[in-house]
């Protein structure tokens, strides 16, 4: 049995990589599979080393809290190395830690794939040069990403876009507004708040407040409700908002962006799959005032949105910050639903959206990635 040592600090990242441990182990049976995940990633046989939900932090001033955890955890993987040393690491997104990782396992001559490059070309890009120094391999998921990383000596590939083989709608419209008693002749305007707790206490009254100030009988409000976000404290929020009839609808948002008049979706992978699933918009983004002054000074970028970002252009508008308020938020809805040639203008742009982001299978390109390279490194015969 071959070892392969995983790092994926997200919920996301558990996502993505599961579907890469599917590929693998449908062609591989040779393979344990160690490390840190979610239980998507334990579907698909990680033994977890560490509780994940510790993982999930964002922003400068979170993860200082956390900072000593995190250099117990390098610690513990460290050894763990030595102790059990893997034939391969793989590691997932979540670069502050995973690139400090891909340090100590290229300092005990093990080989590391990173899957999910850091946004380097935004922020920090002087972590270009540790991904040169410490990665034997980069598989990168948005189409920009491969030149970039070439440029400047690291060994990259494009993969494609995991949403491409993750989203699934199931439902048609009929059978979900049945299954939410939702009424099919109204306007469904959905909100997106995110899948971490300060996500939704930042932005999750924000969004109350912009249907609140719809108050319109011909539409009704969806909120998603993420599997990671605790229901108690999501419905105290709804709750004190006093907004009549809002539909929370748990863990179900392909099927709510597919039939979504228009959503409202904060900053993050969310965004794409919108994006992806073609109906008209907004990004919302905000956090903690240390965390975007700090961040104002490192990234230098002219949008936030993936979207955006990947079209070169404001196609989805943003509200940052202070611009994410409740009322701005329901301006922005509510000229998509009053303006219907702004809104066929919004879904045309989307379109194209496609053909930027391609057609790869990003599980099937990696995994195929993964076991070419230890073919040549003699891991596997």
């Amino acid at each position: 049995m071959k070892k392969i040592f995983w790092l994926a600090g997200e919920h996301s990242g558990d996502l993505h990589a599961s579907f890469v441990m599917k590929q693998l182990n449908e062609t591989e049976q040779l393979l344990e599979h160690y490390g840190v995940g979610g239980y998507r990633m334990a579907q698909q046989g990680l033994k977890q080393l560490f509780p994940f939900k510790q993982f999930n932090v964002m922003g400068f001033t979170e993860v200082i809290k956390h900072l000593s955890f995190f250099r117990d955890v390098e610690k513990k993987i460290a050894k763990w190395f030595d102790d059990n040393k893997p034939d391969l690491v793989v590691l997932v997104d979540y670069p502050g830690l995973n690139l400090r990782i891909a340090k100590i396992a290229h300092q005990k001559k093990i080989k590391v794939f990173y899957y999910i490059s850091p946004q380097v070309w935004a922020w920090k890009k002087g972590r270009v040069k540790l991904l040169k120094k410490y990665c034997d391999k980069v598989a990168c998921i948005l189409p920009f990403e491969q030149e970039y990383l070439e440029k400047n000596g690291v060994d990259a590939t494009y993969v494609g876009n995991p949403i491409i083989e993750e989203i699934h709608v199931e439902d048609s419209r009929e059978e979900f507004a049945k299954k939410y008693d939702l009424d099919v002749d109204k306007i469904w305007i959905c909100f997106f708040p995110g899948s971490r707790e300060l996500e939704v206490e930042r932005l999750l009254p924000e969004y109350l407040h912009a249907a609140k100030v719809f108050d319109d009988d011909d539409i009704q409000y969806l909120f998603s409700l993420a599997p990671s976000v605790s229901r108690k404290e999501y419905m105290k929020i709804v709750s004190a908002s006093g907004l009549r009839n809002p539909f929370i609808i748990y863990d179900d948002n392909y099927n709510m962006m597919q039939h979504s008049y228009v959503s409202c979706v904060t900053s993050g992978t969310a965004t794409l799959e919108a994006g992806f699933l073609g109906n008209p918009f907004i990004i919302v983004y905000k956090t903690s005032p240390t965390t975007f002054f700090l961040g104002k000074t490192v990234v230098k970028l002219d949008y936030i949105g993936l979207p955006n970002l990947i079209m070169g252009k404001g196609i989805v508008p943003e509200f940052i910050q202070g611009d994410a308020t409740g009322f701005n938020i329901y301006r922005a809805l509510q000229e998509y639903v009053n303006q219907k040639d702004y809104y066929a203008k919004m879904k045309t742009q989307l379109d194209t959206l496609h053909e930027e982001v391609g057609e790869k299978r990003a599980s099937v390109e990696t995994a195929n990635l993964i076991k070419e390279y230890l073919v040549e490194t003699s891991i596997l015969s």
